[in-house]
């Protein structure tokens, strides 16, 4: 691995700085330090970084492999298709290798053959895509009225830098559709385990603050479920709680969310 960097001035000692999210160059790695006397070579290499660098949203560190994994990813889509962004998100951005798939977002005007990228990406780095592709305005319309599309890019990796002026708006239809799939915790409580718990309060959570008008990402999220249910995350996840206990706050949360959306119907 090459990074194109600059020598900056100091204080005691003259230093070069490199990106934090990187592939390979692991901290503590011995490397040689030498001048690039060719403007040739030096347009080369920022023609490529410029062409490979990722922004970076709610994500302070990553995998150098995952990151390695996105980077080719980014190549392999844009050889096969023309599109305005690709965006990854979902639990492969979290801390460790514990990630079924890859959630791919490509934003593009044209149609998409999701299936035959997904067979690329698998071919080529034995990874399973999940890829989702509509156009800016469809997800300019999904920011603005759907919680689960604002949740979903507070944490995520895109190709070019995102740019949205999004005004939220409420759909009482869609967020009804979306809170019904939390109703199977208080019904089916002792079938379903930790996992899936926490998707269902989150997805309540997410509505709520949602309709408030508060900020949606994963920490934010995750804070507002552990204050008001008095529980910590590991909990859920690991099927700790306290049914009775833990019963009679979510339906009460339910109901008054419920309530919140049916008083938007005119």
């Amino acid at each position: 691995m090459e990074i194109l960097a600059k020598i900056s001035k100091g204080s005691i000692m003259d230093q070069v700085y490199l990106p934090k999210n990187r592939t390979g160059l692991e901290t503590g790695s011995f490397v040689i330090v030498k001048p690039i006397q060719e403007a040739e070579e030096i347009g080369n290499i920022k023609k490529q970084l410029s062409s490979i660098k990722p922004y970076f949203y709610d994500t302070k560190s990553i995998e150098p492999i995952k990151l390695e994994i996105i980077i080719k990813t980014f190549e392999i889509i844009d050889k096969l298709i023309k599109n305005d962004d690709i965006i990854i998100t979902g639990s492969f951005l979290d801390i460790g290798f514990n990630f079924n798939d890859m959630d791919i977002l490509i934003i593009s005007n044209n149609k998409i053959n999701e299936s035959f990228l997904k067979e690329k990406i698998l071919s080529a780095m034995g990874i399973s895509a999940h890829i989702i592709s509509f156009d800016k305005k469809t997800l300019e319309i999904g920011l603005s009225t759907d919680p689960l599309y604002s949740l979903m890019l507070s944490k995520c990796i895109s190709k070019k830098r995102l740019i949205f002026n999004i005004k939220r708006k409420i759909d009482y239809k869609l967020l009804d559709i979306h809170l019904l799939k939390s109703e199977p915790l208080i019904h089916s409580f002792d079938i379903l385990n930790g996992n899936q718990k926490y998707y269902l309060i989150r997805n309540l959570i997410a509505i709520k603050l949602f309709i408030e008008g508060k900020k949606l990402n994963n920490k934010d999220l995750e804070n507002k479920i552990k204050n008001l249910f008095n529980i910590k995350i590991r909990e859920i996840k690991e099927n700790m709680l306290n049914k009775k206990d833990f019963l009679r706050k979510y339906k009460k949360m339910y109901k008054e969310t419920q309530n919140k959306i049916f008083s938007f119907i005119k």
